[in-house]
């Protein structure tokens, strides 16, 4: 048997269960697809493909259906995802570049792509630690209180409030902050070790005691892990796939509603090098999860991915069509916060 012609028959048996739901048979297979061979062919080939573990026979007499190893195998083979239309890249733009702000911008994204998909859309907040400074707003609110503002590349805006260790003077506070955004616009978190070293031969005991604070309040704030959520659009499109999960969907909505299960996902895959990641059931390496896929992509500048978007929905999706629409609302999301 050609490797070749058997990757081609699953090829086929995938498109053909996204496209019906039903177990696919060798008739329909000849009928449906010019695979040039016999039917007898075609069945043994799909009984060597059942035997290699990439379809499974439901139940008697029935047609073959993927495993998730045979989706892995057939999104593997992918060699190019299908690019969107362009009615629908018009369409995505003009919808996200009206949001006002991050939150609006996260919002309608996630809306977005459960509309495009079809599935459960997630976008991931930009993570702190990953973030770049844009600028820090010092702001007296007493004679011992500073309000320290802190904004980011990917417009995020963080407040903090600290007490100064002696009587705040505005001239003061004015020459830190225009001293400060000189220093650490779009520097990292990795970056601001450095900061008090490079600025504290210029500064006072007290004025550098207040530098001290306002970098040690910002470092604190970059690298808190509990500022990092994920927001969620389209559960309802489960339900309509209920017949795609053996199980009830309790299993699958409970490990939805857990953010730590869906973050850790989201950073694990971050470590995969492909523009779009696919993690297939038992992949996703969470019970309520094995009869789920995930497909998600990177999202920030020039200098990495700062977060993740993505799609959950059942083991048989359109996996070319869910790809290229979360690679598309992640590119959009990269050219909105970069800009």
């Amino acid at each position: 048997m050609s490797d070749e012609r058997r990757m081609d028959v699953l090829r086929a048996i995938v498109e053909d269960y996204v496209s019906t739901s039903e177990p696919v048979g060798s008739k329909a297979l000849v009928e449906r697809h010019a695979l040039g061979v016999s039917s007898a062919t075609i069945r043994n080939d799909m009984a060597a493909l059942e035997e290699s573990g990439f379809i499974a026979q439901p139940h008697t007499s029935a047609g073959r259906i993927p495993t998730d190893k045979g989706y892995r195998v057939f999104v593997d083979r992918l060699t190019t995802v299908k690019p969107l239309s362009g009615p629908e890249k018009r369409a995505i733009g003009a919808f996200l570049e009206d949001a006002v702000d991050l939150d609006d911008v996260v919002d309608r994204s996630v809306r977005l792509l459960a509309q495009l998909t079809h599935q459960v859309a997630v976008v991931q907040y930009p993570s702190l630690r990953r973030s770049a400074l844009r600028h820090i707003e010092l702001v007296p609110v007493g004679q011992r209180h500073l309000l320290v503002v802190l904004i980011t590349d990917t417009g995020r805006v963080e407040q903090r409030t600290l007490e100064a260790s002696a009587e705040l003077d505005e001239l003061g506070v004015a020459q830190l902050r225009a001293t400060l955004n000189a220093r650490v616009a779009g520097r990292r978190l990795a970056e601001l070790r450095g900061v008090v070293d490079e600025v504290s031969q210029r500064y006072t005991d007290d004025d550098l005691a207040l530098l001290r604070q306002v970098v040690g309040v910002v470092e604190e704030t970059l690298a808190q892990e509990s500022e990092e959520r994920v927001v969620l659009a389209g559960t309802a499109n489960l339900a309509r796939g209920g017949t795609d999960f053996a199980r009830s969907l309790g299993p699958v909505l409970e490990a939805l509603e857990e953010q730590v299960v869906l973050l850790r996902l989201l950073s694990e895959m971050a470590e995969d090098t492909a523009a779009v990641s696919v993690r297939i059931g038992h992949e996703t390496q969470h019970d309520g999860l094995v009869e789920t896929s995930f497909v998600t992509s990177g999202y920030g500048d020039e200098g990495g991915s700062v977060a993740r978007v993505g799609a959950i929905g059942p083991t048989r999706m359109d996996y070319p069509a869910t790809m290229a629409s979360v690679r598309a609302v992640a590119r959009y999301l990269t050219r909105i916060l970069a800009g």
